[in-house]
């Protein structure tokens, strides 16, 4: 029998030429910018398709899966995986998997260039030229921080936190502190990188970057509190998910001085900004493009093409994030 699924948005040809390899007929949105819950219903109802590739930005719930109850498998092109109602696809005997260590090296260097751009002042110092206010040297213009002696702080050490390490230490020869539930044995045998207590690492670091995954114990664990704990002249950085980070008290906390500035790929309520995000002036903001590279998104889309694959073949999925 010939299977068939649906894509809610175009994914790499990579992907789309291990499907045609199979022999699995497609269906893929087109649009550009993420399908309303609303689309992916009407879609999803047209055809009695055998699995679904959905995206970081589809609500996979209830509702979807009742459009579609012949799909037995979702496959996300994403590391992430909290668009899905797990609960949900378990009880319906769904198979649900995501694209593990695809992003790694991407999110980890987009990391470090977040880091260093902040440290720099680069982004103000490219603002500055390209409004034409520069009117010669000045030794006072743009003061920015020195990289070299920070401590720096790795809240999730998984893939790509244990890579920002790597490149941090052996790279720079920066002295790392880390919280995880557990000990990461490559960091625990790399020398100038210690494993602390949350609360710890956000006292002690100059530097602290978020690596960990939205889960209700992880949901606003930077907030006013903690915030509150960090040294006035440290920056957070946020390349994990934006509801980690309560964003009203990041822009409280920075207005305020109690820390210096901050650098953030992903928000509390993508595409929304909080308001006073923008205007505030020791703050990157990148439009969730830490994996953006071709590498990346090619092993997503051949991922996630392989899970389905296993699915239609063995009835399991690879990659299954549920347990």
């Amino acid at each position: 029998m010939i299977k068939i699924i649906y894509i809610t948005r175009k994914i790499p040809e990579a992907g789309l030429k291990l499907l045609k390899d199979y022999g699995i007929t497609f269906d893929m949105g087109e649009s550009k910018v993420p399908p309303t819950k609303k689309e992916i219903l009407k879609a999803l109802k047209k055809k009695p398709y055998d699995g679904v590739i959905s995206f970081l930005t589809d609500q996979i719930d209830k509702e979807v899966f009742d459009a579609c109850r012949t799909a037995k498998v979702f496959a996300n092109f994403s590391v992430g995986f909290n668009n899905i109602d797990l609960e949900e696809a378990k009880n319906r005997n769904i198979c649900v998997s995501n694209t593990p260590g695809t992003s790694t090296t991407a999110v980890a260097e987009h990391t470090v260039a977040l880091m260093l751009a902040l440290t720099t002042r680069l982004v103000e110092g490219d603002e500055f030229m390209r409004r034409g206010k520069y009117k010669g040297w000045d030794p006072d213009l743009f003061i920015g921080t020195d990289l070299k002696g920070k401590t720096i702080g790795l809240i999730g050490v998984g893939q790509i936190g244990a890579e920002v390490a790597k490149i941090l230490r052996n790279g720079f020869n920066l002295n790392i502190i880390y919280s995880d539930i557990s000990p990461n044995p490559t960091l625990e045998q790399m020398s100038g990188t210690i494993r602390k207590e949350t609360p710890e690492v956000l006292r002690e670091a100059d530097i602290v970057s978020l690596h960990v995954p939205l889960l209700p114990t992880t949901y606003h664990l930077i907030n006013k509190e903690s915030l509150a704990t960090m040294k006035k002249t440290a920056f957070l950085i946020n390349t994990s998910r934006g509801p980690v980070v309560d964003e009203k008290a990041l822009v409280s906390a920075l207005k305020n001085n109690i820390i210096r500035g901050a650098a953030l790929d992903v928000y509390e309520f993508e595409p929304k900004l909080t308001k006073g995000l923008t205007k505030l002036p020791d703050v990157i903001l990148t439009p969730h493009i830490a994996s953006a590279r071709q590498s990346a998104r090619d092993m997503m889309a051949i991922i996630a093409v392989r899970n389905i694959i296993s699915f239609f073949e063995t009835e399991k999925v690879i990659n299954s994030v549920i347990n």
